[in-house]
């Protein structure tokens, strides 16, 4: 009854469900270790900011680069503030307002970005408060450059002079006469008037949206395991049953084969006449003439 496994057809469905299941649950579980991955991640995260409050300060210089271990520490910097920038489009506790920026010129002629505070409202310079005077030293957050579209960055251009959309050493680079580093900090106690900006979490290591879609790709390629194993139960059940029908003759024969209407006629239709039975009489042949 299953010989016709071992035909051509069912060879080729046979191995395309050996293949795809294998793959799918592959694939599924590589989603599903990419999720687990984020939580870890995001798990690390909150333990590292929690820890950062208390740890003390360390020099900038061994604080760099900015890692998912760096990010978020407390670090200090000493120098004197040149050129300041603002942030538009940056919300805090639900309302609208701006971030003031200010460049910190350290020793080795490079600058320190340092967000100093939150302003709510439209981005205005004159309300700004002008950064102190003299050499300062500053003690914050470490932050990664941000990138246009992540975490909130607009990725408008065309911004009014001093203003800039994202805190990064390639978009600081053309507005400022000094070389800024990849990084920035974000004070721990804002300057008079202003209100602090708690730190950001490091890129991909929250529980954000692409979190969650692998997630759902995890569900969606064990879905597509199992109903390729139901498809091939149902094919192969079907297959069983025409099979089994064939050997009790339950189904129908083929046209024109003996036994059939088309073979022997329509029941109850009269065969249609001969013109020598119209007649009632064999037509005689004529005699020819004497």
């Amino acid at each position: 009854m299953y010989r016709f496994l071992l035909t051509p057809r069912w060879w080729g469905i046979n191995v395309f469900v050996l293949l795809a299941i294998p793959f799918c649950v592959f694939m599924g579980s590589w989603q599903l270790g990419r999720f687990e991955d984020r939580v870890h991640d995001h798990r690390t995260a909150q333990a590292a900011a929690s820890t950062a409050e208390t740890e003390p300060a360390r020099p900038l210089a061994a604080m760099l680069p900015v890692t998912t271990q760096t990010s978020g520490k407390q670090t200090t910097a000493k120098g004197r503030y040149g050129k300041q920038l603002l942030v538009p489009d940056r919300e805090l506790d639900g309302r609208s307002g701006y971030y003031v920026l200010t460049l910190l010129r350290v020793d080795g002629g490079k600058a320190l970005p340092v967000v100093r505070g939150w302003l709510p409202g439209t981005a205005d310079a004159a309300k700004a408060p002008a950064p102190p005077a003299g050499e300062v030293t500053v003690t914050g957050a470490l932050q990664a450059s941000e990138s246009p579209g992540s975490n909130g960055v607009s990725a408008a251009g065309g911004l009014p002079a001093g203003q800039t959309a994202a805190i990064s050493a390639a978009s600081l680079v053309n507005l400022v006469p000094y070389t800024p580093y990849d990084a920035w900090i974000t004070l721990d106690k804002a300057d008079a008037g202003m209100k602090a900006v708690p730190p950001a979490a490091p890129d991909n290591t929250g529980l954000d949206l692409k979190a969650f879609q692998n997630l759902g790709y995890t569900g969606e390629w064990f879905v597509f395991a199992g109903f390729v194993l139901f498809m091939w139960f149902r094919l192969l059940r079907r297959e069983v049953e025409f099979v089994r029908d064939t050997e009790l003759g339950l189904l129908p024969e083929a046209e024109g084969t003996p036994g059939t209407p088309e073979a022997e006629g329509t029941p109850g239709t009269p065969e249609k006449p001969s013109e020598s039975e119209d007649a009632g009489t064999t037509p005689a042949t004529p005699s020819a003439a004497s």
